[in-house]
């Protein structure tokens, strides 16, 4: 249910099937440019495609020239109650403007800012927040949060329509994860243009990242939403970003640098893998290449469980196993896990993405996981043993004819 319509968001396109951009907003005052320009080029570096300013006062609307003039990544005005500071952003050149046509002053003011967006081709954000419906719809929410959610969204698209804009974008957020889901879904059923999605005010790094999860990946999942911002309560809006370009890896929407598969320990655990975790992704993240790598904590389930990684550690008390796609590199002492893992993966590199093997490391690395496996557990390699065997033996039964069959002759067919 992707929308039909793409607008371009600078040299971003949202909609009409684009991947979901990834945008954030700074959390410095606008005016500040220094910090405002750094927070920018940090965002930018962590994988935001899109960064939103906030344009409360004149300053601010001043200082966008030098924004968007320096920024490695398209800009978003935030306008809210003034609909003159629209007018400054667009003439100041930002890529975008976000709107809210229920406090900026009626639908004539509103009309004003779009005829200055068509002449300059500058499209819009519009929408609405639970925090922010219309004075009419505000005894609606109480009963019916979605329904008002829904109505207000519609009936800012019918004013564009109305106006003859159509270089839009819209959002519409709730601090309620249900409410967003349900009414981002019958949104996208009823209209053609980009979705903007967010779990607005979600809360810190932890509650917040959960939310937003839980609610745009549901969306995301459906087919629904063209751009993403996780709105978290940290000054480090690096941080949204990290989360939302996690969120689009595990639904496998887009790739950016490495993926980190790791057990989650039990009982069995023999090694301080906890640090053993936060070293790799730690220095996983020099990497930008979207590989797998995985840490299991034991070698009772040997590594078929994490077999399609292209890298990984499988852990005991004093030695451990590197591997690669399901086969064994070496062995190694447990305090060396770490940087021998990475040489392998630095060698990989060297050699054109491709893995070097030493059949003698790879030999002992083998005989050891033999000597570590749990004999009787059902590991993915003896459970597809198990199946090849009972295919075999099934193939050796004797096949029944068709003209001894008690139901000679019949077709059946299973309908809905």
């Amino acid at each position: 249910m992707a929308s039909e319509r793409q607008i371009m968001v600078g040299d971003v396109p949202i909609g009409g099937g684009a991947p979901v951009a990834v945008q954030t907003m700074t959390k410095t005052e606008t005016a500040n440019l220094a910090a405002t320009m750094a927070q920018i080029r940090t965002v930018a570096e962590a994988g935001a495609d899109i960064v939103r300013v906030a344009v409360p006062r004149e300053q601010d609307a001043a200082a966008l020239v030098t924004i968007v003039a320096e920024s490695p990544i398209p800009v978003i005005a935030d306008i809210h109650f003034n609909y003159t500071l629209a007018l400054k952003a667009i003439d100041a050149g930002a890529h975008c403007v976000r709107l809210n046509p229920g406090n900026i002053g009626g639908a004539e003011k509103v009309g004003i800012v779009i005829e200055r967006a068509k002449q300059s081709g500058t499209p819009l954000r519009v929408g609405v927040n639970s925090g922010s419906l219309p004075a009419h719809l505000r005894d609606l929410e109480y009963t019916d949060p979605v329904e008002a959610l829904v109505r207000a969204a519609i009936e800012t698209v019918e004013l564009m329509e109305r106006l003859d804009f159509t270089n839009f974008k819209v959002s519409m957020k709730s601090t309620s994860v249900p409410n967003t889901i349900a009414s981002n879904r019958e949104l996208a059923a009823r209209i053609p243009y980009p979705i903007h999605l967010g779990v607005t005010e979600a809360g810190t790094k932890w509650s917040g990242s959960l939310k937003s999860a839980v609610g745009l990946g549901t969306l995301l999942a459906d087919g629904i939403g063209d751009t993403i911002r996780i709105s978290l309560s940290t000054f480090h809006a690096e941080e949204e970003v990290k989360v939302a370009w996690e969120i689009l890896k595990a639904l496998k929407l887009r790739e950016r640098g490495p993926v980190l598969i790791a057990c989650p320990t039990c009982g069995r655990l023999q090694f301080d893998m906890d640090t053993v975790v936060v070293e790799v992704e730690r220095r996983l993240a020099a990497y930008d290449d979207p590989i797998e790598v995985s840490i299991l904590g034991c070698a009772v389930n040997g590594i078929g469980e994490a077999r399609h990684a292209d890298f990984g550690i499988t852990g005991a008390k004093d030695m451990g196993m590197i591997y690669s796609k399901g086969e064994p590199l070496k062995k190694v002492p447990t305090e060396r896990l770490v940087d021998e893992l990475f040489a392998e993966i630095d060698r990989y590199y060297a050699a054109g993405r491709t893995v070097v093997r030493d059949e003698q490391s790879a030999a002992e690395a083998r005989a050891w996981l033999a000597e570590h496996e749990d004999e009787t557990a059902l590991t993915p390699e003896r459970i597809a043993a198990l199946e090849a065997a009972a295919a075999q033996e099934d193939a050796t039964l004797p096949v029944l004819e068709e003209s001894e069959s008690p139901v000679k002759g019949r077709r059946f067919s299973r309908t809905a």
